[in-house]
Order: C-alpha cells, then sequence, then structure tokens
C-alpha cells in the first residue's frame, strides 16, 4: 500500500472513530441526564406543603395549580426565581416565598427529577371562584389567543402557558402582577417582558374577571 493510500486509510478510520466517539458521547449524556420521577418525587415533599400533594394549588397558601402545566413552563419558572427574574420585586410578596423553595432545588438534573414527577399528577378539575361576563371575556381573550392557544391549552414555542384549568384566582392575581410591575420587570425576563403589554390590555377588575371567566369555561 502506497503512502497515499495508507493516509486515505488512516483519515477514514480517524472519521468513523470520531462519529462513534460521537454517538457514545451523545448516549452517555442522554443516561446521565435522564430524569428519574422517584427522585423528582421525594423533593416534591416540599412543594406539597404549598402546592397540595396531587399539585392541586392552595389558595390559602397562595400557591396555584401544576398538576396539568406543561413541564417546559414549570422549568422556565424555576430558572426565573432561582436567577431573580421573578419573586424579587419589592411588593411580590408571594414571590418571593416562592424564591427561597425554588433555591432548595439544587442543580439541573434535581429540576428535571421534579418536573419528571410533576408530570406524572393527574389534571383534576379545580373549583372556580371567579365570575363575570363570559362573552365580553371571549373578545378580550382574543390577544391572549395568540400565544396561549385558542383553548388556552398553552404554546412551548411561543412561550405561553397553559391556562384552561388553572386556578382562576391565580390567573387574576398574575394579571395584576404584570400590571403592578412585579412581573416583567427585568430586562432579561424575554417572555416576562412580552407578557406585560398584553396584561396592559385587560384593563381593571371587571375585565380580568370576564376574561379569566371565558377562561373557566374552557377547562
Amino acid at each position: 500500500m502506497s503512502f497515499r493510500s495508507r493516509g486515505f486509510a488512516s483519515a477514514r478510520v480517524a472519521a468513523v472513530l470520531s462519529i462513534l466517539l460521537g454517538v457514545a458521547g451523545l448516549c452517555a449524556a442522554n443516561m446521565v441526564f435522564a430524569a428519574d420521577a422517584a427522585a423528582g418525587q421525594a423533593a416534591y415533599a416540599l412543594c406539597a406543603s404549598c402546592h397540595g400533594a396531587s399539585g392541586e394549588g392552595n389558595l390559602a397558601m397562595n400557591s396555584p395549580k401544576l398538576a396539568g402545566q406543561g413541564g417546559w413552563y414549570i422549568r422556565r419558572q424555576l430558572e426565573a426565581y432561582q436567577n431573580g427574574t421573578r419573586g424579587t420585586a419589592t411588593g411580590d410578596t408571594f414571590g418571593m416565598q416562592m424564591r427561597p423553595m425554588a433555591m432548595t432545588i439544587a442543580g439541573p438534573d434535581a429540576v428535571e427529577n421534579l418536573i419528571a414527577y410533576i408530570t406524572t399528577l393527574a389534571d383534576t378539575l379545580v373549583e372556580a371562584t371567579v365570575t363575570g361576563d363570559v362573552a365580553a371575556g371571549k373578545i378580550a381573550y382574543a390577544v391572549c389567543a395568540a400565544c396561549h392557544g385558542q383553548a388556552a391549552e398553552g404554546n412551548e414555542q411561543l412561550g405561553g402557558p397553559r391556562l384552561a384549568g388553572q386556578n382562576d384566582w391565580y390567573l387574576i392575581r398574575q394579571i395584576a402582577n404584570y400590571n403592578d410591575g412585579l412581573r416583567g420587570y427585568d430586562p432579561s425576563d424575554i417572555f416576562g417582558n412580552q407578557m406585560r403589554p398584553m396584561a396592559m390590555t385587560i384593563n381593571g377588575a371587571k375585565a380580568a374577571n370576564d376574561v379569566v371567566a371565558y377562561i373557566n369555561s374552557l377547562r
């Protein structure tokens, strides 16, 4: 075999080895980061004290429903609390209560384990507490539908979480939080910055009640 042929063969072997090592690396990464719902269940014990054993939410503790929400959105909110883009605004009492709880979830693997468990929780119907003009709310919801979906089912690509089935009192509070600058206040919070002007189109308590009453009708 000529020197040139040997060099070509060596290059091919090196290329094949590179591909095999890359595949092995991806497999190893997937093994390392495989979420463990059982570990997440143990970690959820702390969350359950406020969010409920079944993730159903708890008005007395001002904690929203987690069951039925997209894992991608739960991840984003945990990261927001951890990096300070949520729960650090003056006056956000409930956000400030949640932030240290989020800090107890140490590392991305722990976050994924917790999410893996939360997404196993049954999405049960919660009691409606908000009443309003559903027809008027449907008209106002047209702005929301662009990101949250026609049936309030959520849209990961556009960053809009699921609203249907969420505790209605929590939705009312979040509309107020965006309007009052308690959410979407940090320049690095891209989705919060997008949401804040949308929330401002819902002007006043009646308008908020109407749109949430309509969202309740979508459950």
